[in-house]
């Protein structure tokens, strides 16, 4: 048993989140990872509105009776999601845990705070995560260059990025990019974080709602078959090397720094539901960390979960 300040904080067994995921972060996947003693993570803008994430939470309650949180991400997207409206589904739900991710959470850190919801952000930078902790944020999630998704515009790996998020932060933080076994869990223990959070990894469990083709393709893929895309738009994405994504590298090396968001678009939007729930791996452009690379199974939540505390604990013990 490894109990940490995230353990204390979120009311869980083990110190292992299940980080918020387009088109992955479903009830079954986030009471799953509850029920494995962790903190499963409901995406709340994968549902398409405020009334829909409110069925989603009650749905999850009915799968578990262990503490889950919800996921909102702020960013730049192609339109203002109603932010309030998911808020209010969430308090009314009876959530006492949202990862915020993206463009800072500040403006809405009053309404978060105030129904007594512990709020943990997730930042690719030391200067972001003590902005999240000057706003009020109860913990971070510090996010490792090796991340699936959007790793920032800095590329500092995780090996720096944790030590020098403990050098400076007051607030418990966990270990985010490229987590996926107990060695790195006694790692990320070791350079100061309360624990990890993983999402590639976990999409790659039994009872990860997705389509069998995306648990294979993380089983097949390596730590080399990842590419970053978006980079001139200054909002990178490392996702899974695929034939759309040669698409975008080649648009971005032909259109250099006059591409714009609307040339890509059909390699970008919407394409989650296609990939994620029909399996059509070429759809387009999917976010997938280079913990690929040590994906070599698709195990329960549960066996997983387990797994990584056990060979940590070990770890701590025999070395």
């Amino acid at each position: 048993m490894i109990k940490t300040k995230i353990t204390e904080m979120f009311g869980i067994e083990h110190p292992v989140i299940q980080g918020g995921m387009h088109y992955v972060g479903f009830a079954e996947m986030a009471s799953a990872v509850a029920n494995a003693g962790g903190l499963g993570i409901i995406t709340g803008l994968t549902q398409k509105t405020p009334d829909d994430l409110a069925k989603e939470i009650a749905k999850c309650h009915e799968m578990t009776d262990k503490p889950f949180g919800v996921n909102l991400t702020f960013l730049p997207g192609f339109q203002e999601p109603d932010y309030p409206g998911y808020i209010k589904a969430i308090v009314e739900g009876g959530v006492k845990i949202v990862e915020t991710a993206g463009r800072s959470p500040e403006a809405y850190m009053p309404d978060l705070k105030g129904a007594g919801i512990k709020v943990i952000h997730k930042c690719t930078s030391v200067r972001h995560s003590l902005k999240a902790e000057k706003i009020g944020c109860d913990a971070v999630s510090v996010d490792g260059f090796e991340c699936g998704g959007h790793p920032g515009e800095d590329d500092i790996p995780n090996m720096i990025l944790l030590p020098r998020a403990a050098e400076e932060l007051s607030i418990p933080f966990v270990a985010s990019g490229g987590m996926g076994n107990g060695q790195q869990l006694a790692a990320a223990l070791s350079m100061g974080a309360d624990g990890i959070n993983m999402g590639t990894r976990f999409i790659a469990t039994k009872e990860a709602p997705v389509h069998q083709n995306v648990k294979e393709a993380l089983v097949a893929a390596s730590e080399l078959d990842t590419e970053l895309i978006m980079r001139p738009l200054r909002n990178t994405e490392r996702v899974l090397a695929n034939d759309a994504v040669q698409k975008i590298l080649e648009k971005e090396k032909a259109l250099g720094d006059e591409i714009q968001i609307t040339d890509i678009m059909d390699e970008v939007a919407g394409v989650y539901p296609k990939i994620m729930q029909e399996g059509t791996m070429d759809a387009g452009a999917w976010s997938c960390g280079m913990v690929a690379g040590l994906i070599h199974d698709i195990p329960s939540c549960k066996e997983l979960v387990e797994r990584i505390v056990s060979d940590a604990e070990e770890i701590i013990k025999s070395r």
